[in-house]
């Protein structure tokens, strides 16, 4: 029998041969693994997803930007990008692609009334250079109206692997004329070209309407080659133009139809490439002016003319 009292330790089991062994290594390898771990968190860790340590700086000092781009109200272009330039069309369906979108007017046109005022040749007649353009009854200007969708639709463009140019960007002190807003698609051999606007008409007159070329054969005019690609293009970009902002065509033009054809527009007269021009509204009505002053509602504009755009060059 055992005994167990006051003055005695129960025995020891004694350890096996195996067992002192193994101690013996435990205790030599986790000491060299704990080391090894402490220079491998020194040196930055795995390069394998996680967390990223080290690129979580250098995403916060890049800014913060939603997956759609740009707030709503407030689109922009890179710093590295000059005013009517485009960064090279990338891979998308739009992939060599040529687009020039013309913002019309300029906001610096109301400074500089003598030069816009001075008449350039369209073909069929001569033409005031350009116009200061109209604005809302609170102020806001159709020139600031068509340089922000100007804007959101070279994003939405560029997205598509399409090449992109602005006839300006208010980099110049005015215009630039009809004449040369033309010549600036021809030059880029632009597979399309939209130039974008609202309208000044009376209160109680609502909607848009896409502006097309007619058939023109006078002096530096002749549009015979494009009235059908333009027409193409016009009829699809007011399709998507509708069904994107839901708005209805234009109650006062077109029959309807969102499609006026003019011959004195010397942005369509003097033009070689496919083009046409939108009336996203009427700045003058105020339910109109209530939705062109909406940086929402102009990003689904801009969203309507690309997917126009872009069924176009599709084919």
């Amino acid at each position: 029998m055992s005994y167990v009292g006051p003055d005695f330790d129960p025995p020891r089991p004694r350890r096996s041969p195996l067992r002192r062994t193994l101690t013996v290594v435990l205790a030599v390898l986790v000491p060299g693994a704990l080391l090894g771990w402490l220079v491998w968190e020194a040196l930055g860790g795995s390069d394998d997803g996680g967390s990223g340590r080290g690129t979580g700086a250098a995403s916060s000092a890049g800014g913060s930007a939603s997956a759609g781009g740009e707030p709503d109200d407030r689109p922009g272009r890179s710093a590295s990008q000059s005013p009517t330039s485009s960064a090279p069309g990338g891979a998308g369906p739009l992939a060599g692609k040529v687009v020039v979108v013309d913002p019309g007017h300029n906001p610096a046109n109301v400074q500089h009334t003598a030069e816009i005022n001075r008449k350039v040749d369209i073909g069929t007649h001569t033409k005031e250079c350009d116009t200061t353009g109209t604005a809302t009854n609170s102020g806001y200007s159709e020139a600031a109206f068509t340089l922000d969708v100007a804007h959101r639709l070279r994003a939405l463009l560029e997205r598509q692997g399409a090449t992109v140019k602005l006839t300006q960007d208010a980099d110049r002190p005015y215009g630039p004329c009809v004449d040369e807003r033309a010549r600036i698609g021809n030059s880029a051999r632009a597979d399309a070209v939209v130039s974008v606007h609202a309208d000044g008409a009376g209160a109680g007159q609502r909607g848009f309407h896409v502006i097309l070329p007619g058939a023109v054969h006078a002096g530096a005019a002749d549009t015979r080659a494009i009235v059908a690609p333009s027409w193409k293009l016009g009829r699809l970009i007011a399709d998507d133009f509708a069904e994107s902002t839901d708005t209805a065509p234009s109650n006062y033009v077109g029959g309807g139809s969102g499609l006026v054809t003019r011959e004195d527009l010397g942005g369509l007269n003097l033009s070689t490439v496919p083009k046409v021009f939108i009336e996203c509204g009427n700045m003058r009505d105020s339910k109109d002016a209530a939705l062109l002053t909406s940086g929402a509602w102009r990003q689904r504009a801009a969203q309507g003319i690309s997917e126009g755009i872009v069924s176009f060059l599709r084919g």
